[in-house]
């Protein structure tokens, strides 16, 4: 039917059926609107302006990509370490939260004191945990130190060494491995008994129901945590600004001047830069470079990741 032939009773219909899904969708496009695009097309702004947040914005060109890139010290040490955490980090977090869960699922009795015993450590505040980890860790104090010189054992630097500080870092993030497996439990509790009987009366040992039962089954839980993982990751902030200020022993009071990143900026993250910049240096124009910077690699990988996460889902199914 072509549009000249259309009756205007049925354009009126179409038009009001327009206007209720479009009031349907209202608020969905007004939180991407207001949250999302408008903040995403400012940074984009004012990555290419000169702006304290006090003084009207310059135009500068490419001047803040620039000094990002070449001039700052601190940019690449910060997505070397981003990168590290979000590879290193994640991987074990996934394969820590997976196994925890799968050990529990085997548990008959005393099975919701393990679960309760691991979780709990998840809705620990970050900052005290983390001022809790230092602590722990104190390479002169720490009990920790102190037990493995008991045992004979190398006692690490931990938060004070540049090569234990990450490190140090991941094994706080597998502490508070509640979250993962919770997600990996509710999901290996769905897999269907039939399938584990059908492949052990075929001769199949643990490991390969795992890979041919198991892993099929909960892949879309899998891909789910890696990439929320890896988005979380790329928001790290909090922990590694406070496990270097304790180990600093600059852990609060005014007129205190701290860069962020201690030991040898191995614990500098690019949100760190970001606050750095933008709220301290008021250096507006390089803080949104860095923002961008890590919203293209979050989609970056995010991408990768569903595409061979797809890939793996439809081989599976």
């Amino acid at each position: 039917m072509s549009t000249a032939t259309i009756s205007p009773g049925l354009r009126h219909k179409r038009r009001r059926e327009r206007l209720r899904n479009l009031a349907f969708l209202s608020p969905w496009l007004i939180g991407v609107s207001v949250f999302f695009l408008y903040p995403l097309i400012s940074t984009a702004y004012f990555s290419f302006m000169k702006y304290d947040g006090f003084t009207p914005p310059v135009w500068t060109g490419l001047r803040n990509w620039q000094y990002v890139f070449t001039d700052y010290p601190f940019f690449w040490p910060a997505l070397r370490n981003t990168l590290w955490l979000v590879i290193v980090m994640v991987s074990l977090r996934v394969v820590f939260g997976l196994g925890i869960g799968l050990l529990i699922t085997k548990v008959k009795t005393g099975a919701g004191f393990f679960r309760t015993a691991f979780y709990l450590p998840y809705l620990a505040p970050p900052v005290a945990a983390t001022m809790a980890f230092a602590f722990l860790l104190n390479p002169g104090t720490g009990p920790v130190n102190s037990i493995l010189g008991r045992l004979g054992l190398p006692q690490p630097g931990w938060f004070n060494d540049p090569a234990w500080s990450k490190p140090a870092l991941t094994l706080l993030a597998i502490w508070g491995i509640g979250d993962l497996m919770v997600i990996f439990m509710a999901s290996l509790l769905d897999v269907p008994l039939e399938q584990y009987e059908a492949a052990s009366l075929d001769g199949a040992g643990a490991w390969q129901r795992f890979v041919h039962v198991t892993l099929p089954n909960i892949s879309p839980i899998v891909l789910f945590a890696v990439v929320t993982g890896v988005i979380q990751t790329m928001q790290y902030y909090t922990q590694p600004l406070i496990a270097g200020k304790v180990a600093s022993g600059v852990i609060g009071g005014s007129g205190q001047q701290f860069e962020p990143g201690y030991p040898d900026k191995s614990t500098l993250t690019l949100p760190q830069l970001v606050y750095n910049l933008g709220f301290q240096r008021f250096d507006t124009g390089g803080a949104s470079v860095i923002a961008l910077v890590l919203f293209g690699l979050a989609m970056v990988f995010t991408a990768l990741l569903m595409r061979r996460g797809s890939g793996f889902l439809a081989t599976n199914d």
